[in-house]
């Protein structure tokens, strides 16, 4: 397979299918004044926050490959924001790192 662009994208790159959140996710978005969708709208877009090279080219890959996509958004230095699209497109999830 070629090299694919890893650039941030101005249109959504796939499918969020059902969006859930937890609980708790919600909660810390509220504190720290984060609207949920702002962070939907990056990580459709492929503003995948703070990922190390591997994962966000596992990323770009997973695109192409129907499998999981995955983006981290720090709140602050005890709060981790991560959105998980399945690989079949059919949900989304946002939910603190640590509720994993």
């Amino acid at each position: 397979m070629k090299p694919i662009d890893v650039s941030v994208s101005s249109r959504p790159l796939f499918p969020l299918g059902q969006i859930a959140a937890t609980p708790n996710a919600l909660r810390a978005l509220i504190e720290h004044r984060v609207p949920p969708l702002s962070l939907l709208q990056r990580h459709q877009t492929g503003d995948w926050g703070v990922l190390d090279p591997t994962d966000r080219h596992q990323n770009q890959f997973a695109i192409r490959a129907g499998l999981r996509i995955l983006s981290s958004y720090p709140l602050d230095d005890m709060h981790k924001i991560w959105i998980i699209t399945e690989a079949d497109r059919a949900s989304t999830t946002i939910l603190l790192s640590e509720e994993y």
